[in-house]
């Protein structure tokens, strides 16, 4: 019995036929793929593209990708360096905050070692005076009776990475701007007087600070009070206590900067009205020579007395009785040694009563002088300068209170400007 062709009992013939259909599809789909386009190439059983994207577009796609590569590797710049700068910053600002914590215990070990130097100074008995000439004045030295070098003075002072330089000025030697009304109203006329400002200019300033310190609200005549200074620009109040800062008295009425700095010491010009005009307002003279200022003469801080070994012809002359001549006879007899073999004769004076030594002072003007001068000073400011690892410098100001060689007090400790006179 035969068996048709492709019959599932002839599996060898059926394979065959099924075979040779598959390559007569594959031949004819060979036949089409020619007549494609040549961008399409057969491989394997698909298609392949190739050459269709002309060459131009290539080269944008390419730039494109290189544009933005570019722009983000500028833009990863950009934050990279602002990155490190802040950190930069950062580091500074920390530093500098540890230098600053480090400048002021530079400056306050200055001050303490001020404190030493005054507190010794009252150790010598073959001095009991203060003046210029000893070390707490002048930097150098020796502090006591001996040469012993424990009790050597030291400026510059060294500590660890820093320096500190130290001055001491006495305060005593000028006036106590907080002295009594009465007292005030002879010494600031003279004051004005010394420095060249007119009569009838100096009424109005001399009023204006007595209504200033004092307590109520009564104006001395063509002084000025609260209601005056209101309205000026900006607008504040009369203080009506005492001056805590030297530098108030530029707040008060009639005090001009060439008064307070003086006009010779800075590079203060005269105003208009300082100068003396006809009624036309033309200059007829020139403005007064001003050798020293308010600041020069005043100070808020004192024991009230002025201390005549330290005190300069200036001040000496705004005791009343003082003219000149006699504050020049009074600074010049304080210069040179002391004498052992003959204390009191040369040198600073120990007691008030040693100026009669000099031939221009009468006796008679010992118990004016008594009243307000001495030989001792009780308050000192010291003027720190502090430098750490030769790069960061501060300003320090104290002031000191001296009650005896185991009480001197700081009264107060604040940064200061060197640029400003009298910081």
């Amino acid at each position: 019995m035969k068996l048709p062709l492709g019959s599932s009992r002839c599996p060898a013939a059926a394979i065959t036929q099924r075979a040779a259909r598959f390559a007569a599809r594959v031949r004819g789909f060979a036949h089409h793929a020619r007549r494609l386009p040549s961008g399409l190439r057969t491989s394997g059983f698909g298609f392949r593209v190739s050459g269709l994207a002309p060459r131009a577009t290539r080269s944008s796609q390419q730039g494109i990708a290189l544009l933005i590569v570019m722009i983000s590797i500028i833009v990863l710049t950009i934050l990279a360096s602002g990155f490190a700068y802040s950190m930069k910053v950062e580091t500074k600002l920390a530093r500098n905050a540890n230098s600053e914590a480090e400048l002021e215990w530079l400056g306050r070990s200055g001050v303490e070692y001020a404190r030493w130097v005054l507190a010794n100074s009252l150790a010598n008995p073959m001095e009991p005076y203060d003046s210029l000439d000893q070390p707490w004045a002048t930097g150098s030295g020796f502090l006591g009776p001996t040469n012993n070098p424990i009790a050597s003075v030291q400026n510059p002072l060294t500590i660890g990475h820093g320096t500190v330089n130290w001055k001491i000025t006495d305060l005593e030697s000028k006036f106590n701007i907080n002295s009594p009304e009465p007292i005030l109203q002879q010494v600031l006329p003279q004051a004005l007087t010394l420095m060249g400002v007119a009569p009838g200019e100096a009424t109005p300033i001399v009023n204006s600070i007595l209504d200033w310190i004092d307590p109520d609200d009564q104006t001395h005549v063509e002084g000025a009070e609260t209601p005056y200074y209101e309205g000026l620009t900006p607008p504040y109040a009369s203080k009506n206590g005492p001056i805590d800062d030297i530098s108030e008295l530029l707040l008060i009425k009639g005090v001009t900067p060439e008064i307070y700095y003086g006009g010779i010491a800075t590079n203060v010009q005269p105003n208009y009205y300082s100068q003396n005009r006809d009624q036309y307002g033309r200059s007829v003279s020139a403005a007064p020579s001003v050798t020293a200022g308010l600041t020069n003469l005043f100070t808020p801080l004192s024991s009230g007395k002025i201390n005549i070994n330290t005190a300069s012809e200036e001040v000496l002359q705004l005791i009343p009785g003082v003219d000149a001549m006699m504050a020049e006879a009074i600074v010049g007899g304080r210069q040179g040694a002391p004498d052992p073999m003959a204390p009191g004769m040369l040198g600073p004076y120990r007691n008030v009563g040693d100026v009669v030594r000099m031939p221009n002072i009468p006796r008679m003007l010992v118990g004016q002088l008594s009243q307000f001068c001495d030989v001792r000073s009780k308050t000192f400011r010291v003027d720190i300068t502090a430098t750490l690892n030769s790069s960061y410098t501060r300003y320090f100001t104290a002031i000191l209170g001296r009650n005896g060689p185991r009480d001197v007090q700081v009264l107060s400790f604040y940064w200061s400007d060197p640029a400003t006179p009298g910081h």
